[in-house]
């Protein structure tokens, strides 16, 4: 299948949100990835339901929600209120991970798990065929801007081994340093949606960069 773009808002010039999110609209980019941020699953703190409840009102694209909190299951509900297409929570900050996978399925949207660096793919093997796509964090999770770690790209590619070993369409987003240096190898890997923040919003032609990307 064709590659897909997930912006990550979490680059962006947020003085001028409405103008990002019109650029991300005239882009060939399908997601919008909004990644948000509790001060305790991880040292930063982001945004939350107006910044998206703001974003929704702008695009018709797929609002893809990445929750990095404690967990997660107090604010599906709330999410898909705001306009939530599309949630992955941390399999490592939820401790009834199912009937949260369960209820965001349950209320339209596409569910997936998040694995962090450390986390291996098999903790997946009792839930990975109730998911839409898993994320694959190829930096430790937190802040943007860092820098791609390299044993992501095995870890990707036994990921897809596990899900053809399993005769699933589960999609494998990674998250994380992504650029045009490094997109080849990562979609080669088997990525099918790849997160790019600093890549997009620092470039001169973000909507170039998108297509670059797209097409790479």
């Amino acid at each position: 299948m064709s590659i897909i773009i997930a912006p990550s808002v979490l680059a962006c010039d947020f003085s001028k949100l409405g103008e990002e999110i019109e650029m991300i609209n005239q882009s060939v980019a399908e997601w919008i990835h909004i990644d948000v941020m509790d001060g305790m699953f991880v040292p930063n703190i982001s945004f939350g339901f107006p910044i998206l409840e703001a974003i929704r009102k702008k695009t018709t694209k797929i609002c893809d929600v990445h929750l990095m909190v404690q967990q997660p299951e107090r604010y599906i509900a709330d999410f898909k209120k705001y306009g939530a297409d599309a949630i992955s929570i941390h399999w490592e900050s939820c401790t009834h991970i199912h009937r949260a996978i369960q209820e965001i399925k349950s209320l339209g949207m596409k569910a997936g798990i998040v694995l962090n660096p450390h986390t291996p793919i098999h903790f997946l093997e009792d839930i990975i065929h109730e998911l839409d796509y898993v994320l694959i964090m190829s930096v430790n999770p937190g802040f943007g801007g860092q820098k791609f770690i390299p044993a992501s790209i095995d870890k990707i590619a036994a990921l897809k081994k596990y899900i053809a070993e399993r005769n699933l369409k589960t999609l494998i987003q990674v998250d994380g340093g992504v650029d045009i240096n490094n997109a080849r190898a990562v979609k080669d890997a088997g990525a099918t949606i790849l997160v790019a923040g600093s890549a997009v919003f620092k470039s001169a032609q973000p909507i170039q960069m998108i297509q670059d990307l797209k097409e790479i």
